[in-house]
């Protein structure tokens, strides 16, 4: 065993792993996974939610077995949770999206894919025992768009995923001011002056690359500067990576681009709209066809000071009515004590996109692995210790389950880590 292998397997909670994954991962890449919008408020918030909560215990119960499967859009699930879109994974290991694939099969549950990754659709599909789901950004316009849908339907991913929270990018400024666009073009085409500055601003990374050569080798190994495998212009060719804020307000989402998606996608196959804030728009994508939605803020990434995904839950999915809607969530999800609390709301599964990436950046598969083995055994405890035996229990109980805090400030709460 590895050293770093060894020091995964120390690991007790999804913090030691994110704490990994930025020791081994530079600065200039881990930021874009640690960050938020504007202030940060909205991404703090999220973990802030689900610390405030809180649970009840009920006594003198024991199981011998716990059932934590769940059905979600026709798809069944061993485990209450899914692996939500996250751009880029490939920057933090190589194949990043097929090891996340192939981890998530061997757990019984799906990888999403965004249509921002450098590792190709079918990779991500071949590497799963089960099924995988698609996520779309409209990037490159309608014939993009319908390109990448085809594509996906015949690589086998079961579920589109839409996403309309993202008219633009959210103003991440730590990661902006690093520049990190600045430092990753090639060489080739340059002439001699911008060839010194590029030279340059890469030689002042130095320092932070460095101590992490484990990084920096696989990097190297897995191809260097990525591209966005799954964008394809007219002519077959990857989008570069680049910064692709213009790109997502050229062509940002509206309710009429629902129709020609759906329809592309096909009335066999389930369609869920992500980064779903209100009532409103929950029922506004079940009236175009969607079979669920995930409450989602975007990891407090696009607009800072919405909500904690949490509290939209729970103001939100009571105001829903008759509906036929699997309801999801993403955002501050931590640990197993978290999604139970979300699962007492009436959720189906939870997202977990920052996890994945601690899993991933800290070791790949051995990393990943690790974190769902952490999830799944702090799921475990805490149904043991409140006194549920399955998903449909926590269910069914719901609001019996959680308890209002009498706790004034958060002073007694742990500090946020990731």
């Amino acid at each position: 065993m590895s050293q770093r292998d060894k020091q995964i397997s120390e690991c007790l909670t999804t913090a030691d792993l994110w704490e990994l994954m930025m020791q081994r991962v530079p600065p200039i890449v881990s930021e874009y996974f640690r960050g938020g919008a504007d202030e940060e408020t909205t991404l703090r918030g999220n973990v802030r939610a689900f610390q405030q909560s809180m649970t009840t215990a009920y006594g003198a119960l024991s199981f011998s077995s716990l059932d934590i499967s769940t059905e979600v859009v026709g798809h069944s699930f061993d485990v209450p949770w899914y692996i939500a879109p996250v751009g880029s994974l490939r920057a933090l290991y190589p194949m990043g999206d097929a090891i996340a694939s192939q981890v998530a099969g061997e757990f019984g549950t799906v990888m999403t894919l965004s249509t921002l990754s450098g590792t190709p659709m079918e990779s991500v599909a071949e590497a799963s025992e089960g099924d995988c789901w698609f996520q779309l950004y409209l990037c490159g316009g309608r014939e993009t768009a319908l390109r990448g849908i085809e594509r996906a339907k015949k690589s086998g991913f079961t579920a589109l995923v839409l996403t309309i929270d993202t008219g633009v990018s959210g103003l991440r400024a730590l990661h902006a001011k690093m520049k990190p666009m600045q430092v990753t073009g090639p060489f080739r085409g340059l002439g001699l002056g911008e060839m010194l500055k590029l030279a340059f601003r890469k030689l002042m990374l130095a320092p932070q690359m460095l101590p992490r050569l484990s990084w920096v080798m696989d990097h190297f190994r897995d191809g260097g500067l990525m591209q966005f495998v799954n964008i394809l212009d007219e002519n077959g060719q990857p989008m570069p990576y680049a910064d692709i804020g213009v790109q997502l307000a050229a062509s940002a989402v509206t309710w009429d681009d629902l129709k020609w998606i759906k329809e592309a996608w096909g009335d066999d196959k389930p369609l869920i709209v992500k980064g779903v804030h209100c009532a409103y728009d929950a029922r506004k994508a079940e009236e175009m066809g969607a079979s669920g939605v995930i409450w989602s803020n975007h990891g407090g990434r696009q607009q800072d000071r919405v909500p904690p995904t949490l509290h939209i839950v729970s103001q939100e999915m009571p105001l829903m009515g008759d509906t036929q809607l699997d309801f999801m969530m993403d955002g501050g999800v931590r640990n197993g004590t978290d999604v139970l609390i979300a699962l007492s709301y009436g959720i189906k599964a939870v997202g977990i996109g920052r996890v994945t990436a601690a899993g991933i950046g800290a070791g790949g598969h051995v990393g990943l692995t690790r974190a769902f083995e952490i999830m799944k055994s702090d799921l475990d405890r805490a149904m043991r210790i409140v006194g549920v035996q399955s998903v449909t229990e926590i269910h069914d109980q719901g609001a019996d389950i959680r308890r209002e805090s009498q706790l004034h400030g958060d002073g007694h709460l742990p500090a946020i880590v990731f």
